[in-house]
């Protein structure tokens, strides 16, 4: 750790022992957690074909159902979710916080089968689904979900005729990603979202035909103070945190979303979680 993150999150520290108490502690317990933000972005690109004008993408990740996080919101997810009408559903991992403790159940599958997409609900390890040996369990579940699984691989979304590219890689810490087999036979001029769930892999995937890349794995670092920022966020997410990035002269755009559950710690302050929309432009 260098001396600016050093006194930085000291600094921070510092600053929450002292502020986090009271009201404050309570609102990051029990109130932010719950505040659903939904980001409406628009995506513009040459690459985008005119059949997919208005076409749109719904992202959420980071759920970690178990650690403070139950069925009972994950239904109220889904609702809201399917009140948005979109075309395509994209989850980027981490479904469980502890897969080896969870009680595995069909009210999970229930859920997760009710999201309604009419170009398919795709979605990619995290680490957490790979660790406490649930990569099979995790599968399995949404498979029965009606969730199709891109790992180091890819689909084609077909509209009028007209095609963009859908592509994931397997989880960077735990998995084995490998972007070049996922777009193995890939067009490299059409139009490709790629579902990564470490954000950082964005400088891994600048050297291929990648338009947009869908990340989460930061929590936006959970708990955020003014002027400081983030106190901490996991590996593979230290550089690209939250928000969009642009890269490679503005050609690949990375989207980092905060999440909706959280993990370790049960608090979210400035950082509330998020509902990404996305909504495709020919430019």
């Amino acid at each position: 750790m260098n001396r600016r993150s050093f006194l930085k999150r000291s600094i921070g520290s510092l600053l929450a022992l002292i502020g986090i108490g009271g009201g404050t502690y309570y609102y990051a317990r029990d109130i932010e957690p719950r505040m659903l933000q939904v980001q409406n972005v628009k995506i513009m690109d040459a690459t985008i074909p005119a059949s997919f004008n208005d076409f749109k993408v719904v992202q959420f990740s980071d759920t970690h159902i178990g650690f403070h996080y139950s069925i009972e919101q994950l239904q109220k997810l889904v609702n809201r979710i399917n009140e948005i009408n979109p075309d395509l559903i994209v989850f980027t991992g981490d479904l469980v916080d502890e897969p080896h403790l969870y009680t595995w159940n069909n009210d999970l599958i229930n859920v997760l089968q009710s999201l309604e997409a009419p170009r398919g609900k795709f979605w990619i390890y995290g680490n957490h689904d790979h660790g406490g040996y649930g990569t099979e369990k995790v599968r399995d579940v949404m498979d029965a979900s009606g969730f199709t699984l891109l790992q180091n691989e890819h689909s084609v979304i077909e509209q009028n005729n007209e095609r963009i590219i859908l592509s994931g890689i397997d989880d960077v810490m735990l998995g084995s990603p490998n972007l070049r087999q996922a777009l193995e036979n890939v067009n490299p001029d059409l139009f490709t979202l790629l579902l990564a769930h470490e954000p950082d892999f964005v400088d891994v995937a600048v050297d291929y035909s990648v338009n947009v890349q869908l990340s989460g794995h930061s929590h936006g670092g959970q708990v955020r103070l003014p002027f400081i920022g983030h106190l901490y966020t996991p590996k593979y997410a230290e550089k690209y945190v939250e928000g969009k990035y642009l890269l490679n002269d503005g050609n690949l755009q990375l989207f980092v979303n905060r999440g909706i559950g959280t993990t370790r710690l049960p608090y979210r302050f400035l950082c509330k979680p998020e509902l990404h929309v996305y909504t495709l432009h020919k430019e």
